[in-house]
């Protein structure tokens, strides 16, 4: 049998390409957006689970986000908070109270749809 050679052609693709490039800021700032959303929702979510003594540990969960605005950290930062992990991971004497790690799972299966709702609420 022979071979038949094909050809196609796309029509439009450089318009398309000027498109998707005008597109790059309003898609770039709903991501950060969504991972600011992301991160403030384990904030309170870790906040809400966290065991409280003095209330220390609730009080000083905190979201820094990264220059680019695309990565967030949420924890205690402040090193006399060191004990957050104890808590977190348990001790033999101290049973494990995980609210970081949960809250960080929970919001997980979120982040894509946080980020399409955003792009989906700017785009023309």
């Amino acid at each position: 049998m022979a071979r038949q050679n094909s050809r196609v052609t796309i029509e439009g693709i450089d318009r398309l390409r000027d498109r998707l490039a005008e597109l790059e800021p309003t898609i770039l700032a709903a991501a950060k957006r969504a991972v600011r959303d992301s991160a403030t929702a384990v904030r309170e979510d870790t906040r809400r689970g966290v065991r409280v003594d003095t209330g220390n540990l609730r009080d000083k969960v905190a979201v820094h986000i990264e220059d680019d605005g695309l990565r967030a950290e949420v924890g205690w930062r402040d090193r006399h908070d060191w004990y957050a992990a104890l808590h977190e991971h348990g001790t033999r004497r101290i049973p494990a109270q995980p609210a970081l790690g949960p809250a960080i799972e929970a919001e997980r299966t979120k982040l894509a749809d946080r980020i399409r709702t955003e792009i989906r609420r700017d785009l023309p």
